[in-house]
């Protein structure tokens, strides 16, 4: 761990655009192959043992209450299975894991193609409350999300695990009675026994914000579907939300009575993304739009967390502006400039990740994605710089959809170039080794974390930010990483 913070400490430095032409990083740092494959062969608890599981992760309440702000504890997917999944190969969890994958980024390039977004107005009223947060955990079978988040939904709290998700807005929850619905790890929520549980009109401005919406016998209906062909029907409700300590009341959810997809194990989904239905639009100036995570690293005992509130937002990290797409407002873009191997700068134009004035290409922030995408070009450049450095390795065969592979069975330790984002105005941010080449089977077989599109849109995945803390404030408009480690 101690090893782990001091690559972060050296990674995570906030150059001035004067200061990066004297400023030298590391050229190269080391990965610890013997420790990545020992998580590999880990085995996460079955679904019945989940709960159990969750519990020995949760903080303690003066932990959680510092700083003027509630913090619980995120754990990551792999760590959690199912009775009909595959729990004894790393190799076929990480196929599952790229077919997820594959549907979650051809919905993404679908999507904002389409520019199927929601409204930009500002979010519903709700009593004041402090920085608040909730437990992570990365999700089990679902395609549209990879991490859950422990809340309770009604009065009294009914304890579920939702799926959280930056590119998405609508918070919602499988409710009885259900015509249509899929298995989850805890009972269904049932309105009916909830006292704050109160039904929204078609005439309400809730409804009028909803991309999809409906009325029938008087009541607000919802629709959303997702790029894995999931989707959620329903009705829209005002409801209290209750994360660890912090009782939040009047939020707009759906209420879901005809659902279909991949969100096993979770109840729900909770959207993270910038537009005003979202959980962080909906609170709006209680919070000052500001959140932060933290993604455990695969194959660690680690933890990380999900936080609300201006406590949530860090001092000392790398801060970064970001960009509004008014075309994709539930999105959240970050300016890159490029791309470094070794310390040396790829030749690779801005103009690649610039997002131009249609709302086209950009590099958007996405926790549900989990290989980080760049066009085919820059790809092709980037990996062709390092493989220029990594000629001391033993090269494998492609897997999956990785290009770039070695086999480092017998290996205790390599060394590899270091690899860097170099954002728009000068942050550098400089990934951990685990980030950027990991184990795809537990035999030995690492491959480089990246992958090419045909789209002009970047997406940075969930991969490259394990380990790092997020923080999203967006009231001023940037997002940080770092300095806190997970």
């Amino acid at each position: 761990m101690l090893q782990a913070l001091l690559v972060l400490l050296v990674a995570l430095q906030l150059l001035s655009a004067a200061a990066a032409a004297t400023t030298s990083f590391p050229d190269f740092q080391h990965l610890n192959v013997r420790e990545a494959l020992a998580g590999t062969r880990a085995l996460p608890p079955k679904i019945n043992e989940y709960h159990d599981f969750f519990n020995k992760h949760e903080v303690s309440e003066g932990e959680s209450e510092s700083e003027g702000k509630y913090e619980l504890r995120l754990l990551h997917r792999d760590k959690l299975r199912s009775a009909s999944s595959h729990p004894d190969s790393h190799s076929r969890r990480f196929h599952d894991r790229m077919k997820r994958d594959a549907k979650r980024v051809a919905g993404l390039f679908r999507r904002l193609s389409g520019h199927e977004a929601v409204g930009t107005d500002g979010g519903t009223a709700n009593e004041a409350v402090e920085d608040f947060g909730s437990d992570v955990v990365s999700g089990m079978d679902q395609g549209s999300g990879e991490y859950f988040v422990r809340i309770g939904v009604g009065s009294p709290a009914r304890s579920q695990y939702m799926v959280i998700d930056s590119g998405s807005d609508i918070v919602w929850v499988q409710c009885q009675p259900c015509t249509q619905c899929y298995r989850q790890s805890d009972p269904v929520f049932n309105p009916s026994e909830s006292a704050s549980f109160s039904g929204v009109s078609c005439g309400s401005t809730v409804c009028d914000r909803l991309e999809n919406a409906g009325c029938r016998s008087g009541r607000c209906h919802y629709e959303v579907s997702y790029g894995d062909g999931s989707y959620t029907k329903g009705t829209m409700a005002l409801e209290t939300l209750t994360f660890g300590r912090t009782v939040v009341n009047n939020v707009a959810i759906g209420c879901g009575h005809r659902n279909r997809g991949m969100f096993i194990g979770a109840a729900g989904l909770l959207g993270l993304g910038g537009g005003s239905m979202s959980l962080v639009g909906q609170l709006g100036g209680q919070t000052g739009g500001a959140f932060s995570y933290c993604l455990v690293s695969r194959g660690t005992d680690a933890s990380g967390s999900l936080e609300f509130g201006r406590g949530a937002v860090p001092v000392g990290a790398v801060w970064v502006p970001l960009i509004r797409n008014p075309q994709a407002p539930s999105f959240y873009y970050v300016g890159l400039a490029g791309l470094g191997v070794g310390g040396i700068r790829v030749p690779i134009s801005e103009d690649t990740f610039r997002l131009n004035a249609l709302g086209n290409g950009g590099v958007v922030m996405d926790t549900g994605t989990a290989v980080t995408r760049f066009p085919a070009p820059a790809y092709a450049a980037f990996r062709d710089a390092f493989v220029a450095q990594t000629t001391n390795l033993p090269r494998g065969a492609a897997v999956s959809i990785f290009d770039t592979c070695y086999n480092l069975y017998g290996f205790v330790t390599v060394r590899v170039p270091t690899i860097s984002f170099y954002f728009t105005g000068g942050p550098i941010l400089t990934l951990p080794a685990r980030n950027f080449l990991i184990p795809v089977d537990d035999a030995g077989t690492f491959c480089f974390a990246f992958a090419p599109s045909s789209s002009p849109l970047s997406i940075i995945g969930n991969i490259q930010q394990e380990g790092i803390q997020v923080s999203f404030d967006g009231a001023n408009g940037f997002v940080g990483f770092g300095p806190n480690v997970c």
